[in-house]
């Protein structure tokens, strides 16, 4: 006799339908997920944006009833999934400039509008190049117009679809294509770079929020309640890429959670401009544990290494675990 087919997710808590109510479930422990970005891309073996933007279109494809259209900057994102003339997106998906995602979204929401659509829902998402840097202006605009778009930025610290060159949102230290190989500082540089969370926050939008590919509770919960809210908001998820980041394809998962525990990348929410809830650390781990799995912080360590920047990176996440109270 045929029986259905059970899907099991193992992350921070386990989780799956033998174990939790049906109130609990993930929507990838759900035999009607979506399944918005299916099979068949071509992303790299363990590639976090991958995780992260089939666990964020799913969850808003639910949220919306399946009434969604997505908007997607040039990038690693639209380039896995759609070599023409083949896609993997399984939903009304525009594929826009590299700079233009948020512009587009707005468009498209616009469109909407003047048709009475409220049912049809709008996300716009593109890696942390098209966002923090090419796209930023346009995302701005849609903030300051407080547009209905939730943006989504997949965080892999860097412009890995062109072969790891760094952006603004390459963590000071790491090596890139286009940072310093030797010398007394090598690495991204201190002191540069953009904190979007924060910028976004500054719009003073209805929603900003934080997230890993790590905790799928989280991440999934964050998305829909910025599905619930109208007007712009924006979630930013950490999404270790390991071609570009130097590490196992197996510790993608890993790192997303060491991030959050080292106190580098904090994760919360905030709403109109004020910080609402905060992710707490569950085990505080030092910044170098971190960093370890990584290859483009492997001038670091060994001889002569470079502790003063080790104890630079250290002094950044705490001032993250003061900041946002990452600590009981």
């Amino acid at each position: 006799m045929d029986e259905p087919v059970k899907f099991y997710q193992t992350g921070t808590f386990t989780v799956g339908n033998r174990l939790l109510p049906k109130e609990q479930r993930t929507v990838q422990a759900s035999r009607q997920r979506g399944n918005a970005l299916n099979s068949g891309h071509r992303a790299c073996q363990g590639c976090g944006e991958a995780l992260g933007a089939r666990y964020v279109v799913d969850a808003a494809m639910r949220a919306a009833a399946g009434q969604l259209i997505a908007a997607n900057a040039t990038g690693c994102l639209e380039v896995f999934s759609t070599p023409y003339p083949e896609t993997s997106w399984q939903l009304p998906w525009v594929h826009s400039l590299f700079g233009n995602a948020a512009a587009v979204g707005t468009g498209i929401a616009a469109a909407l509008k003047v048709k009475g659509r409220q049912d049809v829902r709008v996300i716009a998402q593109g890696g942390d190049g098209g966002t923090t840097d090419i796209g930023f202006g346009c995302l701005s605009g849609m903030f300051e117009r407080n547009d209905d778009v939730l943006y989504v930025c997949y965080d892999n610290q860097g412009y890995m679809n062109t072969g790891v060159q760094r952006s603004s949102a390459t963590p000071p230290g790491a090596r890139t294509a286009t940072t310093m190989a030797v010398g007394p500082e090598p690495g991204a540089p201190f002191g540069q770079g953009k904190n979007l969370p924060l910028i976004a926050m500054a719009h003073a939008i209805p929603y900003v929020a934080t997230a890993t590919v790590a905790d799928l509770h989280d991440l999934e919960a964050k998305v829909e309640r910025a599905m619930a809210l109208h007007g712009a908001r924006y979630l930013h998820v950490l999404v270790p890429c390991p071609l570009g980041w130097g590490a196992a394809s197996h510790d993608t998962v890993r790192l997303a959670r060491l991030a959050k525990e080292s106190g580098l990348f904090p994760v919360f929410e905030a709403e109109h401009g004020e910080v609402t809830a905060v992710s707490k650390i569950r085990r505080r781990v030092p910044a170098a544990e971190y960093l370890r799995l990584q290859k483009r912080f492997a001038h670091l360590f060994g001889e002569p290494g470079h502790p003063e920047m080790l104890a630079a990176i250290q002094d950044s996440a705490d001032r993250n675990v003061r900041r946002f109270a990452l600590e009981d």
